[in-house]
């Protein structure tokens, strides 16, 4: 490719709100241009990526069984009214109607789309397994769209389904997809920690995201040095502290506590640490109230409570609700409640007491204990774990650390195929329904991962198996009509021996053509000029040394070949 002729341009600047490393150079490259918010076209430099990209994936997935397809962006919203998802995702989801107004769905992704495949094409448990994957566009209406190609309304994914006809055989392929995955990561370039997830509004029994380690990234995960333990926010499990207060055969006692609505308030009240207290949050899941009851040293976390309660539709209660229910705001209590669903977090234990609220103002409970003095409906970890906390592996320390989601992995179970119908006959004669899995990684965060983690001061630095083109010919002086063959003829050597080249054959200076070589991150780069066609020399110089070489014409395709088979 001559860059002369090459659609899009380098920017010497990055536009203002071009906040992350990969969304300024990425732009300032010529490999994306935006046409709206979280929503970016790819100028040949940037595409040629994709396809790199896309065809280690699908290297990947044919090697562990994968058969690709190509499913619809437009969906029926009845295949998401039979899950429910039509009603459980909010206005992220967006939803359409055609002229004869019935309503349809822009994909977000694809469940419900394979599963009404899969109803369709399986009758016995002899077609299963199999595992059916697409590379297709997927939009989803962010209300924040940021960082240029990390969240995008619309978005390139690999997106991967697999059917069984049992959890084991499930539990058996899962790994084949997780390596996998770390196999299409790193051929990319792109180091990331598998991380213990919350499967969210997928669903399912279990899930791993493949993070990469950014301080610009959005999402927070848990690492334990010690033993590798890694888990994001959502998921993270540590050892619960130890019992404050020591059992008592004290009956619950009243006690004053004037304007002490807070742990803080009651920790210098009664001169004790925050873990001797009960915290009890209470929430609205519909017209049924849900107290979760924590230590006062620990704190809430939201996503275990949806998956304790098996429902993400919940909030804070306000005060109206809370006294509509007889619950006093500032001062509640387990003790007492009646009509309230009572979730206890698994660090409240009963052979200890606590100080709680006694559901009525400015009073509180003393040597309160679960199992005498309150009853849990159900028992469940929804605390948060925090930066220090320990490990529930090793006991080791957990440190938190920020990164962006580049894949995930769910096991689906039968949360689309009971919902959709997709049965099989077993062996036996009885219809059961098809275990699931899913599997998503999306193409346009990858890439610009694979940027934040591999750029410097100067531009982007492409590992070798995604780069735009393996060799960036720079020839300077194309004015001379010698010079100009000498450059010509080193790109048609190097093309006939099969190499992915860039010649800059531009009229420019040497300080533009070195610079934009730069930014583009080839991972290597030939200079031609005056100085080395007279010595019969090409300079070459790898993206990543700080030095260059001078190599004898004659040996120049040997010398590019032991370069690039050295490049990262």
């Amino acid at each position: 490719m001559r860059m002369s002729h090459l659609l899009g341009r380098t920017l010497r600047q990055a536009p203002a709100e071009a906040e992350t490393a990969s969304h300024k150079l990425l732009l300032r490259a010529g490999l994306v241009r935006q046409l709206a918010a979280g929503i970016y076209s790819y100028l040949p430099l940037g595409y040629r990526v994709v396809r790199k990209i896309e065809r280690i994936m699908q290297e990947e997935m044919d090697a562990i069984g994968g058969q690709q397809v190509e499913l619809p962006v437009l969906h029926p919203a009845e295949l998401w009214k039979e899950t429910g998802r039509w009603f459980d995702v909010g206005q992220e989801m967006v939803r359409l109607k055609d002229r004869a107004d019935r309503d349809f769905v822009l994909g977000m992704t694809h469940e419900e789309v394979i599963t009404d495949l899969a109803r369709r094409e399986v009758r016995s448990y002899r077609q299963l397994p199999f595992m059916a994957y697409q590379i297709q566009t997927k939009v989803r209406d962010e209300p924040r769209p940021r960082g240029g190609l990390v969240r995008l309304r619309e978005f390139l994914m690999k997106d991967g389904y697999s059917f069984h006809a049992d959890p084991q055989d499930l539990d058996a392929y899962y790994p084949l997809m997780y390596q996998a995955y770390l196999n299409i990561f790193s051929r990319s370039g792109l180091k990331v920690v598998p991380v213990e997830a919350d499967p969210g509004m997928m669903g399912g029994t279990g899930s791993h995201e493949f993070v990469m380690l950014s301080p610009t990234g959005e999402d927070t995960f848990m690492l334990c040095q010690g033993c590798g333990y890694a888990a994001n926010l959502e998921r993270a499990e540590f050892v619960k502290p130890a019992p404050v207060l020591p059992p008592s055969d004290e009956p619950a006692e009243l006690v004053a506590t004037p304007g002490a609505k807070t742990i803080d308030d009651l920790v210098n009240l009664f001169g004790l640490p925050a873990g001797a207290m009960l915290k009890t949050v209470v929430y609205a899941e519909g017209e049924r109230l849900v107290a979760a009851v924590i230590r006062g040293d620990l704190a809430v976390n939201e996503a275990k409570l949806a998956r304790a309660l098996h429902t993400a539709h919940f909030h804070l209660a306000t005060d109206e609700e809370l006294r509509a229910h007889g619950v006093y705001p500032g001062y509640v209590s387990p003790v007492g409640l009646e009509g309230v669903h009572i979730l206890v977090d698994d660090s409240i234990r009963e052979d200890t007491e606590y100080i709680a609220g006694a559901n009525r103002p400015d009073a509180h409970l003393r040597h309160t204990r679960l199992g005498r003095d309150f009853q849990a409906d159900e028992v469940a970890d929804i605390a948060a774990a925090r930066e220090g906390d320990p490990c529930p592996r090793c006991g080791g320390t957990l440190h938190a650390e920020r990164g962006i989601e580049a894949g995930h992995t769910f096991k689906l179970g039968t949360k689309y195929s009971a919902a959709m119908g997709a049965t099989y006959l077993g062996a036996d004669g009885q219809e059961r329904p098809i275990i699931m899995g899913c599997y998503g990684i999306g193409v346009d965060r990858l890439i610009a991962s694979v940027v934040e983690q591999s750029h410097d001061e100067r531009g982007i630095m492409w590992p070798k198996s995604i780069a735009p083109f393996q060799v960036q010919l720079v020839a300077l002086g194309m004015d001379d009509a010698a010079l100009a063959a000498y450059a010509e003829n080193v790109y048609q050597e190097l093309s006939a021996a099969g190499y992915e080249v860039l010649f800059d054959d531009r009229d420019d200076t040497p300080g533009v053509k070195f610079n934009d070589a730069d930014l583009i991150g080839t991972p290597l780069r030939l200079t031609v000029s005056q100085r080395t066609m007279s010595a019969a020399q090409v300079e070459l110089k790898p993206r990543t040394a700080k030095q260059f070489s001078l190599v004898p014409r004659g040996e120049l395709v040997q010398r590019v070949a032991e370069a690039l088979a050295a490049a990262p």
